[in-house]
């Protein structure tokens, strides 16, 4: 009975765990699914003119990352059920070896049992006691075994049905597993046709190095005006602070207490657009196309559907709104000692000393139709004159 309880105890925190494991994995996976989904949204409207951009080529490249993370969740998953398929024959051998042995003890019970049925052979157990206190031992131990005898066929009926639904269980498994192993190659053959979308994009956009230069070098202006901008924004706080005779920058009580809230909900702040797939990272990496040019970007693009509403990702201050050169308009927003800034918008709905609140509307994002119908916000976060990466920010 020992091994029972500890069997049935060792199913539950199994189906405990391998529950937990796949509801995440299977999240994960259908997160993936969704940004797949999106992207070929976004993708359907870039094709609709024909010539290649850059845009359409970050989008193919979004995708075929989002299938790796996609394909990635599915590995996960079919190793949390091999291993639980693993574990489910264990347990099924081990019950059907508990089961074996049950069964041959209950036979041996039943045997005696039928060899001693006689009501007089019981009778003559009891009276052939030398004192009336065996008797009553004799007594207790038919009782116990008859007792005993019941409990065994009982374990045996439990232990059977245990092994039923786990062998019914293991096939279940066995069936999702190849299901899933389909589900991966028919990803794998997915991203091989894309690669093939991709190769054929790059190489047209071979032919328009020139053009691609010249679009560089102008975002790299754009990101030079918005840290002048940023600068300008923390060396007039900073002359505020002397000329009160407060050394540095020095925030407000209420200022603190926003910037303080800010940090506390790192990773937890909304996306600055309703839907968006994040098409260019922080930090420096290699250009898509030119060959030995790297690209620095101070924050992250997110490529969204034309017409999109920008949104502040948290409370603040609109602290700057002014128009970049070849990049449209932007708005600054004061969080305590951060910054976010939201550039490459069409149109802007907030004017500078306006108090903003999460997720108030504060402009559109601008769509580019010489290049793809590309509909891309660029957003930053900033820490005074430290540059953070918004992923380690936004919630995912």
């Amino acid at each position: 009975m020992k091994i029972l309880v500890l069997t049935a105890f060792l199913i539950v925190i199994q189906i405990a765990g391998f529950g937990q494991s796949i509801t995440d994995l299977r999240k994960k996976k259908e997160d993936a699914a969704k940004e797949i989904d999106y992207t070929t949204k976004l993708l359907n409207e870039v094709q609709k003119d024909e010539r290649a951009s850059m845009n359409r080529l970050r989008l193919l490249n979004s995708r075929m990352e989002q299938r790796n993370v996609l394909i990635s969740s599915i590995n996960n998953e079919i190793s949390v059920y091999q291993e639980f398929i693993d574990d489910n024959s264990y347990m099924v051998n081990t019950l059907q070896e508990d089961l074996h042995r049950l069964k041959n003890e209950y036979a041996e019970l039943v045997q005696f049992a039928y060899r001693n049925r006689n009501t007089n052979d019981i009778i003559l157990f009891l009276l052939s006691a030398e004192n009336f206190n065996q008797a009553y031992r004799r007594f207790l131990y038919m009782k116990r075994y008859t007792s005993f005898r019941k409990k065994q066929a009982e374990t045996i009926d439990v232990i059977q049905e245990l092994l039923t639904d786990k062998i019914s269980r293991l096939k279940e498994m066995q069936q999702l597993k190849q299901e899933l192993i389909i589900n991966t190659k028919e990803e794998a053959n997915k991203i091989a046709q894309e690669r093939a979308q991709q190769n054929s994009v790059v190489q047209k956009l071979q032919n328009q190095k020139r053009s691609l230069r010249e679009k560089l070098n102008q975002q790299r202006q754009i990101e030079r005006q918005l840290e002048q901008e940023i600068q300008r924004i923390i060396e007039a706080e900073a002359r505020k602070n002397k000329e009160a005779g407060v050394p540095g920058y020095m925030l407000t009580p209420d200022q603190q207490l926003v910037g303080d809230s800010f940090e506390q909900n790192k990773r937890r702040l909304p996306w600055p657009t309703e839907r968006g797939i994040i098409t260019e990272h922080f930090g420096i990496h290699r250009h898509p196309v030119l060959s030995n040019v790297q690209i620095s970007n101070n924050g992250i693009n997110i490529s969204t559907e034309a017409g999109s509403r920008v949104r502040a990702v948290f409370n603040g201050e609109v602290t700057r709104v002014f128009g970049i050169t070849g990049g449209n308009s932007a708005v600054i927003i004061r969080h305590g000692k951060y910054l976010t800034v939201y550039s490459n918008l069409s149109e802007v709905a907030v004017k500078k000393g306006d108090q903003v609140s999460t997720n108030q509307t504060i402009g559109k994002v601008y769509t580019d139709s010489e290049d793809g119908n590309k509909s891309t916000l660029k957003f930053q976060i900033w820490r005074e004159s430290e540059k953070l990466d918004p992923e380690d920010w936004i919630a995912r």
